[in-house]
């Protein structure tokens, strides 16, 4: 639970309540709308985000820079590990320490599970994890839920497909933490090898959601409101051969569309390789790049909430 946001940190979708995510979305729809109608910022002026990114990333870090640029701050950043001194055997902790000194944030991915807990254990200013391997993106669950909110008007009573690699899919295990504060169908579409991870489908049954488990990809989306589809993750196999055995395990085209709610959205945290057809591109319900841009509006949100600017325009 983060109630106030000042000076907190941000690592797991389980630490929102609904209120929290609240606040979240009520400063991301201020925000989208006074950058529509043209409207600058300075709410961070003097204040630095540090974005360091130890695993490739294109929207996560550019949206965090251009919301923190959009809000009126400045940007230090670290592109890989290679160019900072984790390549000479620093710690994550000792990194962490020592950015808090150039910093008012800082963003993370790194390819280790806990790595964002382990940084925030020893920096002096916030720390926003940006994807922590296999683990949480609870950025992009925010950004998720934003999505759908403006896609399909509500979350209570809808069904939501998530397809792909549920087993390493980082966005879905932020995202259904968050979906638990919701009256969410979720029906959870894999092939055996990918499935959520059992502990993860056991605490969303105890929490009351209704979690169905299928490798029926038309089924599902015949059956959904919402389909957020995921690619199989190659980086995440130690054996190639496994990776080769099950990438285009499902693919989203006009057929399926066929067989789809008419109003069906869809959603993709991306980048896609082969899972949803570019003729896809043209349906109504793609909302994947419309998702993107909504990462502006609430990584604005959390960084003005995380160093308490927000009283300034709402």
């Amino acid at each position: 639970m983060i109630g106030n946001f000042n000076g907190k940190h941000i690592l797991h979708g389980n630490q929102f309540t609904k209120e929290d995510l609240g606040q979240v979305m009520k400063a991301a729809g201020v925000f989208e709308g006074g950058l529509k109608n043209g409207q600058t910022y300075d709410l961070m002026r003097g204040r630095i985000l540090a974005t360091l990114f130890f695993e490739p990333s294109t929207r996560t870090r550019l949206s965090f820079e251009s919301a923190m640029l959009r809000l009126g701050g400045g940007v230090i950043s670290v592109a890989s590990g290679a160019t900072s001194s984790a390549a000479k055997g620093e710690s994550i902790g000792d990194t962490a320490r020592t950015v808090s000194q150039y910093a008012d944030v800082i963003v993370m991915r790194h390819p280790q599970i806990g790595s964002a807990a382990e940084a925030a254990a020893t920096a002096t200013v916030p720390v926003i994890n940006a994807g922590d391997g296999a683990g949480q993106h609870p950025t992009q669950a925010l950004l998720d839920i934003y999505t759908m909110q403006k896609e399909v008007g509500t979350l209570d009573g809808i069904r939501v497909a998530l397809l792909g690699d549920l087993k390493n899919g980082r966005t879905v295990h932020a995202l259904v933490e968050l979906m638990a504060l919701f009256k969410v169908e979720l029906i959870l579409v894999s092939p055996p090898q990918l499935q959520m991870p059992a502990e993860i489908v056991d605490g969303l049954k105890k929490k009351g959601l209704s979690v169905h488990q299928t490798d029926d990809l038309m089924q599902a989306a015949a059956a959904a409101d919402v389909l957020y589809v995921t690619r199989i993750q190659k980086e995440r196999f130690s054996d190639a051969a496994d990776y080769e055995k099950l990438k285009g395990s499902y693919v989203i085209d006009n057929h399926l569309l066929e067989q789809a709610k008419k109003d069906l959205v869809i959603l993709h945290p991306l980048p896609r390789v082969d899972e949803i057809a570019v003729e896809v591109d043209a349906h109504p319900g793609a909302a994947y790049f419309r998702q993107t841009l909504n990462g502006v509006y609430v990584r604005m949100a959390l960084l003005a909430l995380v160093l308490g600017r927000t009283g300034e325009v709402i």
